[in-house]
């Protein structure tokens, strides 16, 4: 399980050293072998453990390709699916064309999201997080997916 906000920098290369308390459960979880790719709500990247990327990738390429709006979401994540590897001292480098649609410069956020990390701009991340935070954004109604959770 990955969870918590992590400040961390983007070498000249796109490097990203891990934060320590990940690397053990990554390299567990698949022997230091990550997926990034792009989210098409936000503009940040997601970062998978392997094995749980294979598995939304098979879902998703099981979905009915004659939908646009599927075929959307595939040519996005799918295509923009890079595999990563943790090095010996604990990097992932970021290609650049994930670099480029996160515009991730130097400072960046990651972000642990359960079974997966995000990782944006840090001004972006901070723009977006107080934009959540804003109490006349909050919608009135809760979906009905969080009606019964208990906080």
């Amino acid at each position: 399980m990955f969870r918590g906000a992590n400040k961390v920098t983007l070498d000249a290369k796109g490097r990203l050293a891990m934060p320590t308390r990940y690397r053990e459960r990554i390299v567990e979880r698949s022997s230091g072998r990550l997926v990034a790719t792009v989210d098409r709500s936000d503009r940040c990247l997601l970062i998978y453990p392997l094995p749980e990327w294979e598995e939304i990738e098979r879902k998703l390429m099981r979905l009915p390709t004659l939908n646009p709006a599927v075929r959307r979401l595939q040519r996005l994540m799918v295509g923009h699916a890079t595999e990563l590897e943790l090095d010996s001292h604990g990097r992932i480098l970021i290609p650049p064309t994930l670099r480029e649609y996160a515009a991730l410069a130097r400072d960046v956020v990651l972000i642990g999201q359960g079974s997966r990390f995000e990782l944006w701009d840090e001004a972006h991340w901070d723009q977006s997080r107080e934009s959540w935070l804003k109490v006349d954004e909050v919608p009135e109604e809760l979906p009905p997916e969080l009606e019964s959770l208990s906080l």
